[in-house]
């Protein structure tokens, strides 16, 4: 079959972050000119958004594959028998069944993916199966934009500091299913010192890279100073300004670039009776780089690795 060449349309949805593109079927083979055109998209916008997709599981790994090699689902709660590629972001995963809910903060449950890793994500692509009629929707926030509004004092001293990022879970209660849970988690424990300020390696922009689910620490730092500064941090991450909001429909996709971003999966839906499934896939990463060159380095746990093709 012949790959489809079309011009790509790129509608902005706000100043900083978010992009819709039209254009283009993600369901038929891509041209390289646009794998191209929506790289670069992505790489301007931060996270690209495709309206009405309606891929299946293969079309989904497929459509990621333009973009690089991809990991398995997920390094600690599992994938799709199938397709190791796949993740399913139920509403009622095993994950969200077993984990006792943050205390509620203006930054809780913003997060970018999998930063206990030595090599995170670079991306994720994830796709609306089963949409409820209203809430359930995701943010996203651009961290370049985030460190680039810092005054030049707090951003020099930044630069210079290192976070470290653990991968760990409260479990909400007593059982067996809770307990293989928590034995599942520790069993697979991932620690990674990462430079608090990294430089994107595709488009060479300072990055504030400072997950709160993940960054538990300050290197150097004493507890008080250490845990002022990341709220500080995350409270000035998650400024409205620097967001966008999605509102799904069934068969929608959204692309981020997990080097430049975080974001908020909805708590709203279990407020409601909708059911939501969505499913997810990831694309590998490289280790991160600080601006000094200095590289993130690894505590505990190996390498995420690529699910071969």
């Amino acid at each position: 079959m012949p790959a489809i060449r079309s011009k790509i349309t790129v509608r902005p949805m706000s100043v900083h972050i978010g992009a819709e593109i039209e254009g283009v079927d993600l369901t038929q083979p891509l041209s390289t000119e646009i794998v191209s055109d929506i790289r670069q998209a992505l790489l301007k916008w931060k996270v690209v958004f495709f309206r009405d997709q309606h891929l299946d599981h293969a079309q989904h790994v497929r459509f990621a594959r333009h973009f690089g090699a991809l990991t398995p689902g997920h390094v600690v709660f599992g994938h799709d028998e199938t397709y190791p590629e796949i993740y399913s972001v139920g509403k009622f995963r095993t994950a969200t069944l077993n984990t006792a809910p943050p205390a509620s903060r203006p930054w809780s449950g913003w997060h970018t993916d999998i930063t206990a890793a030595i090599n995170p994500p670079a991306a994720s692509i994830l796709r609306g199966d089963v949409v409820p009629p209203y809430g359930g929707d995701t943010q996203w926030t651009n961290l370049v934009t985030a460190y680039a509004s810092l005054s030049p004092t707090f951003q020099e001293m930044l630069d210079k500091l290192r976070g470290v990022h653990r991968f760990e879970v409260k479990v909400s209660a007593d059982g067996e299913s809770v307990k293989e849970f928590a034995t599942r988690v520790k069993e697979r424990l991932i620690v990674s010192e990462h430079p608090l300020v990294t430089v994107h390696p595709e488009t060479g922009e300072r990055v504030l890279y400072c997950s709160p689910s993940y960054i538990k620490s300050i290197t150097g730092l004493n507890p008080r100073e250490s845990q002022q500064i990341m709220e500080l941090l995350w409270e000035h991450a998650v400024r409205p300004e620097f967001t966008v909001r999605f509102r799904w429909g069934k068969g929608d996709i959204a692309f981020w670039d997990n080097r430049a971003t975080a974001h908020l999966a909805p708590s709203d839906i279990y407020q409601t009776d909708f059911d939501r499934q969505f499913y997810r896939v990831t694309l590998l990463g490289a280790v991160p780089t600080g601006i000094d060159g200095s590289r993130s380095r690894a505590i505990e746990g190996k390498p995420i690795e690529a699910v071969s093709s």
